[in-house]
């Protein structure tokens, strides 16, 4: 990658910002401020949901190497309070001590059960929780980016659609929204070597290796926004572009007609 010079050896800037070619001749102009931004508010968002997933940790080492502490406190209560001289004079002796062992093996029963169910629904609030973090970040990440909404969007059809079709390739690793390409190897930036690839560059490098590319990109001169005027169902003429409303079949027959590559369900 290396700075893009007119003829006179200056630097080309677009809008205000350096323009770098790479290696395949593909030109993108560098906005530092914005990346700076970017790069700190992911990290930002990264720390709260590591805050967030600690503090449920540490209430499920409260519950390790649980040993039944209080179970067995009352046990020995239990005993301790046995009046002897009356066992004793009715010959009970046995009897009561049986009685206080079962009491004592049920207490510890219950103590067991009380402290699974505890920690299962810890475990299942924290996976819940990821589960519901993971899906704001990478919906939220389709919902807001530049190529699909916006005046200079690149998509012709809704974040919902793209999203659909690729966000098999997006995860969340300690709280960042990383891209995989389709043999599973991260997707890395061009634009700071050594880096992944923002969600918007991972983006808009698996758009230029999707083989249907032209079916979901707008035509050359289209307006911006990713969304067209109004409803629009599909036709025989090809892929729907703009927001499809309709029935659940129908928005399964756009989706299968925009990307035949995907496995009918």
């Amino acid at each position: 990658m290396k700075l893009k010079l007119d003829e006179q050896g200056h630097v080309v800037v677009q809008d205000g910002k350096p323009v770098y070619v790479h290696e395949d001749g593909k030109e993108i102009p560098l906005d530092a401020e914005a990346l700076t931004n970017s790069v700190r508010s992911r990290a930002e968002q990264s720390q709260r949901v590591e805050a967030e997933n600690k503090e449920l940790k540490d209430k499920l080492k409260a519950f390790d190497g649980l040993d039944d502490v209080e179970s067995a406190k009352k046990a020995l209560e239990t005993i301790k309070n046995i009046d002897e001289g009356k066992l004793l004079s009715a010959g009970k002796v046995e009897e009561i001590k049986a009685a206080a062992k079962k009491a004592a093996e049920e207490q510890v029963a219950a103590a067991n059960r009380s402290s699974a169910e505890r920690i299962s629904a810890l475990e299942k609030d924290l996976n819940a929780r990821d589960t519901t973090i993971h899906g704001l970040l990478i919906g939220g990440s389709f919902k807001g980016s530049p190529l699909i909404v916006g005046e200079k969007a690149k998509f012709a059809i809704p974040a919902d659609l793209v999203e659909a079709r690729f966000g098999q390739y997006f995860k969340v690793e300690d709280g960042k929204v990383v891209a995989f390409d389709h043999a599973g190897n991260k997707i890395f930036s061009r634009e700071r070597p050594g880096e992944v690839a923002s969600f918007d560059e991972a983006l808009d490098t698996l758009l230029d290796q999707y083989p249907y590319k032209a079916q979901i990109i707008k035509a050359s001169g289209a307006s911006g926004g990713g969304a067209g005027s109004g409803a629009q169902k599909p036709s025989s003429g090809g892929a729907p572009t703009g927001n499809f409303v309709g029935t659940r079949a129908e928005r399964a027959a756009a989706i299968g007609s925009m990307f035949p590559d995907l496995p009918a369900k």
